[in-house]
């Protein structure tokens, strides 16, 4: 790595009006490697028509200012671009371009320009820590970063800006950061390989024109951990040094088995002749080492010496000293869980809930449904979580996980199940889980299986608008409310509020997961959205989810579900209006109050639902505009649970508009029928129609969630 090509990348509309700011990395006199949403508006997604760069380290002097163009992007959408830049900085010496060459974690470090390291200018920051191989996925690298900021609370990414450094291994460069992962408090970033773009001939053409040479991998292994000098060495390293004592007869078995441990870890082992303490050091630098030696151990162990393992991992959980699984028990759940993803995506977020009801899910599992290479967050975020009470005879409880994976198994029936349940015993026997624990787990499991899951009887979207974002944007949180009154809130990886678009998107995938569930047949779930007052006046049901396909027309969500307004605030200002609604739907469900010029003003309306339409469930308002609105507040101030208006009226004479969904009919019957006529209005939108709005304050409470005020650290957001 190279400080002197280091390149911080300004773009936005105009040069003083700069709005992305990224890092970069210069890898030929006129190529900067960067990652490509630096370049890009996030409203839009179109690329800045500005981009300016710096490149050099202030350490080495001054810096040199150059203007930049986008030169090429990878052609599958991968978040990488190269920028040529308008002038020649000839740097001595080249880039080694590199890729791990086996599964042990690399060090690693980079050079960028964090959020978290600004002052009055933006300053670099030295990353570094390590690159663990068997974590991430396809096209992805996590990078478990050693000096780390704190995590942002205003819904910003602590790293905003680092996106495009370069990473290095060994000296070679072996990938770009792209994300902050905030499930892991700002401590892990994200970076796509080199390996995943180097190949592409247009991005090795551009190498080879300015450098003489395409981009060749070369390969990139770890080295044996060696233990530190004694007085260096931490309390938990000593603490594992004793822990593992009673588990060799003599030092060649501790032997044999480090050096297995090191093979399967990845690691050239010929010739290892570690100390206890090498031992020691190799299970620290390695997250499944620990887990993976016991697994090695398991087997063989008996008495004290079987005692002694199960107290090694306990002490190892509390202390956080590795991951849960080892690295084979690790493989063999991903390919059990992709399984169980292509077979019933909606499955583990499902289960997760029943499993694991007093447990912060972690926020992957708070997804509609989910492919198959969520499940290595699933994995991942669920092995972080404590295990709870210890189980009988003081032996250690039942992993989260596990709970969930003997549910999971108990919904998938025989095949798979058995598979999954097979799974589970041995990974209990490696902790010494006692098998009446996880009987009882199983049975439990087993119970919950045979009872047919409720349907989810309304999809509930609240909306808060934020103004600090700017335009039309929202805070968006969906709730699956079942028929039993029990309902999951589902969350996205998303930190930025929503544009009417993504919102509609968003609850589109959200009713597809339903429909998806068994049981819930054909229907399709009623649609409800909470709105403070202010969002009364929204057309929610005209919000259109992208047409994926480009063959479908995009259709506005209130042609396609049942969408309903809600408006649960007013509550608060008239206590009483709850006991109200309970009324009028208990005794004026057949009752509706249709406001004509008779009605008069907003006293006499009071007084008509003090009086004749106290106990009216359904009001239809039509009249002058400018009233409209105070005369909608009045009605469900009062408790009426039903309000249908036309929101492009302007007088009494337009009320012929809404004639077309009878709304005076059956009151069951008229959401369906709103929802109709919205799909006409949908498939003519030159003809001049009504654009109804429809209140629904369904029977019995809505759940109530936490504001929609405070912003939640969601997780796999830019970088930048």
């Amino acid at each position: 790595m190279d400080p002197r090509r280091l390149a911080l990348i300004r773009s936005g509309g105009t040069v003083e009006g700069r709005l992305t700011v990224g890092s970069g990395y210069l890898i030929a006199p006129r190529l900067v490697l960067t990652a490509r949403h630096v370049l890009e508006d996030r409203d839009t997604g179109m690329l800045w028509p500005v981009i300016t760069v710096r490149v050099g380290h202030h350490l080495d002097g001054e810096t040199t200012r150059v203007d930049a163009e986008l030169l090429w992007a990878h052609p599958d959408g991968l978040d990488v671009a190269l920028l040529r830049i308008d002038r020649e900085i000839d740097l001595p010496g080249s880039v080694r371009w590199g890729c791990p060459a086996s599964t042990a974690p690399l060090p690693y470090e980079g050079l960028g320009y964090p959020w978290a390291a600004k002052g009055e200018t933006r300053a670099p920051e030295h990353l570094r820590g390590v690159l663990p191989v068997l974590s991430g996925g396809k096209d992805r690298y996590v990078l478990d970063q050693g000096p780390a900021p704190t995590a942002r609370t205003d819904g910003g990414n602590a790293w905003g800006g680092a996106s495009g450094a370069a990473i290095f291994c060994g000296g070679h460069l072996v990938g770009v950061v792209t994300e902050e992962d905030h499930a892991y408090g700002a401590r892990r970033l994200i970076a796509l390989p080199v390996s995943s773009f180097s190949g592409d001939g247009g991005f090795a053409s551009h190498v080879k024109e300015q450098t003489g040479r395409s981009p060749e991998l070369s390969a990139i292994g770890a080295f044996l951990p060696e233990a530190r000098p004694v007085a260096e060495r931490t309390p938990a390293e000593r603490e594992l040094e004793k822990l593992l004592a009673p588990l060799f007869s003599y030092p060649g078995v501790r032997v044999d088995h480090a050096r297995a441990l090191a093979r399967e870890l990845g690691y050239e082992a010929d010739g290892y002749e570690p100390t206890a303490a090498d031992l020691v050091a190799l299970l620290m630098a390695h997250p499944r080492a620990l887990a993976s030696l016991g697994e090695a151990l398991a087997s063989s162990v008996q008495g004290t010496a079987r005692a002694a393992l199960t107290h090694l991992f306990s002490w190892a959980r509390a202390l956080d000293c590795g991951l849960l699984l080892s690295v084979n028990e690790y493989d063999a759940l991903i390919g059990l869980l992709r399984q169980v993803c292509e077979k019933q995506p909606t499955l583990l977020p499902r289960t997760a809930g029943e499993a694991l009801r007093y447990v912060v899910l972690p926020e992957i599992l708070t997804r509609p449904q989910l492919g198959e290479d969520d499940v290595f967050g699933v994995v991942e975020g669920l092995e972080d979580l404590s295990d709870g009470v210890s189980g009988p005879e003081g032996a250690p409880p039942v992993p989260a996980l596990l709970r969930l994976v003997e549910y999971v198994a108990a919904a998938m029936g025989d095949g798979l199940g058995d598979d999954l349940r097979a799974w589970s015993g041995k990974t209990a026997r490696r902790l010494g889980i006692h098998v009446g624990a996880l009987g009882e787990r199983r049975a439990d499991a087993a119970q919950w299986a045979k009872r047919a899951a409720p349907p989810v009887s309304r999809v509930v979207m609240e909306l808060a608008h934020d103004p600090s974002a700017g335009g039309d944007r929202y805070r968006v949180r969906i709730l699956l409310v079942r028929d039993d009154g029990s309902y999951r809130v589902l969350k996205e990886a998303e930190s930025e509020p929503k544009t009417p678009r993504e919102a509609a998107s968003s609850l589109s995938e959200a009713v597809f997961a339903v429909t998806q569930e068994p049981g819930q047949g054909d229907h399709a779930p009623w649609v409800t959205v909470v709105v403070d007052r202010a969002g009364l006046d929204l057309a929610v049901d005209e919000w259109e989810p992208g047409a994926l396909d480009n063959i479908l027309p995009a259709w506005p969500i209130g042609g396609d579900y049942r969408v309903s307004l809600s408006c649960p605030e007013l509550s608060d200002q008239r206590p009483q209006r709850e006991g109200d609604q309970v009324r009028r739907w208990k005794n004026g469900r057949a009752s509706v109050l249709v406001t004509s010029q008779t009605s008069g003003d907003a006293r006499q309306l009071v007084n008509l639902l003090k009086t004749k339409h106290r106990d009216t469930a359904r009001v239809v308002l039509h009249g002058p505009a400018n009233d409209r609105r105070s005369w909608l507040l009045t009605c469900l101030v009062m408790g009426v649970p039903v309000v249908l208006w036309d929101r492009e009226a302007t007088g009494y004479e337009d009320a012929g508009r809404l004639e077309g969904l009878a709304p005076a009919g059956d009151l069951e019957g008229l959401p369906e029928r709103v929802r109709v006529f919205r799909s006409d209005s949908a498939a003519c939108p030159a003809e001049r129609r009504a654009r109804p709005s429809l209140v629904w304050e369904p029977e019995g409470c809505l759940p109530r969630t936490e504001s929609l005020q405070l912003r939640d650290p969601w997780r796999g957001s830019h970088a930048s």
